[in-house]
């Protein structure tokens, strides 16, 4: 059984072995691989990734960060294309084609097909001298030395060249496309991520109650409705206006100092000029204010600085987005 220090020097020497042939990558992008990001850019189809084995696999996660980065990418299995899954591809579509050699069979009998069907094909190989590599109107070098794997063997370095060779290609089409982070909020609506992408502040607020009182107010007044509202917060209104904010903290304070209440009203203890945040705001924009300002609770207005509701921290805990 190996022991510790063997395992780490591996695990160590996997990574390190398969950043330089990454690193290596960029040595490879020429026009060719500039000339395949404006094919697919300008064309009006979609993108079919096929492969095999272990390439197939990567081909797969292609298309899922195609389709989520705003280029419509669907996955066939080279060995089921030529079984009747060819018919996937449409008069518009191109075809990347991804194979570590470049030779195998299900290849070598996939590319004259697509080519008389008069699409364009893509090819990401670590062997541009192969087949794939001499038959593709585009060809992506994705060569590696050796693989990570001690027997040189194991798809290991070359396949993941190959995700890193579709994460390059992927980023560059969404840069021209101009795609943004509400795009990709459109694709990704579920989760916490799309949540910090889409949910805004009007949101949050929609569930609280609005907890606020005036200059005037007895301190009795403030500490009911900061009770009932459970908010640990009031604001402080004029004419539905922001003027301040109580918080739990600022209570405390005051009996800090002093039992006798009914000497001060709300004005008294208030924060003037508070933080606040505007109601369509992003939510993740009111986590960064409340971080920034060491604060757990943030005043929503509207454009007219009118009182819109109260965002507290646990509403963003509770959304996931913390």
């Amino acid at each position: 059984m190996k022991d510790n220090t063997t395992i780490i020097a591996n695990a160590k020497n996997t990574i390190i072995a398969e950043s330089k042939a990454i690193a290596n990558l960029a040595n490879f992008i020429d026009s060719s691989f500039e000339n395949a990001v404006k094919y697919i850019h300008n064309f009006k189809g979609r993108v079919i990734i096929t492969g095999v084995g272990k390439s197939a696999n990567i081909a797969t996660k292609i298309v899922a960060t195609f389709n989520s980065t705003g280029t419509p990418a669907v996955f066939m299995h080279a060995a089921d294309a030529i079984h009747g899954d060819l018919g996937n591809v449409l008069d518009d579509d191109v075809v990347i084609c991804i194979s570590k050699s470049g030779n195998t069979p299900e290849i070598k009998v996939l590319i004259p097909l697509i080519k008389n069907y008069g699409n364009k094909i893509i090819a990401i190989t670590g062997n541009v001298d192969s087949y794939l590599g001499k038959n593709a109107d585009f060809t992506l070098n994705t060569f590696v030395e050796k693989e990570a794997c001690p027997n040189n063997l194991a798809p290991t370095t070359s396949t993941t060249a190959q995700l890193v060779m579709g994460d390059a290609l992927a980023v560059c089409l969404l840069d021209l496309k101009g795609f943004t982070s509400k795009d990709f909020a459109k694709y990704h609506p579920g989760g916490a991520l799309g949540k910090r992408l889409y949910l805004r502040v009007t949101d949050l607020i929609s569930n609280n109650e609005l907890p606020q009182v005036t200059k005037n107010d007895t301190i009795a007044k403030v500490i009911i409705e900061m009770s009932e509202k459970r908010l640990g917060v009031t604001a402080v209104v004029e004419e539905n206006k922001v003027i301040g904010i109580i918080t739990d903290g600022d209570i405390r304070r005051m009996l800090s100092k002093t039992t006798k209440i009914d000497d001060f009203v709300a004005k008294d203890i208030m924060s003037k000029d508070p933080k606040t945040i505007h109601k369509d705001a992003m939510a993740i924009d009111a986590l960064d204010t409340l971080e920034n300002n060491s604060i757990t609770q943030i005043l929503a207005v509207d454009d007219s600085n009118n009182y819109a509701g109260v965002v507290h921290l646990h509403d963003l805990i509770k959304e996931g987005i913390f």
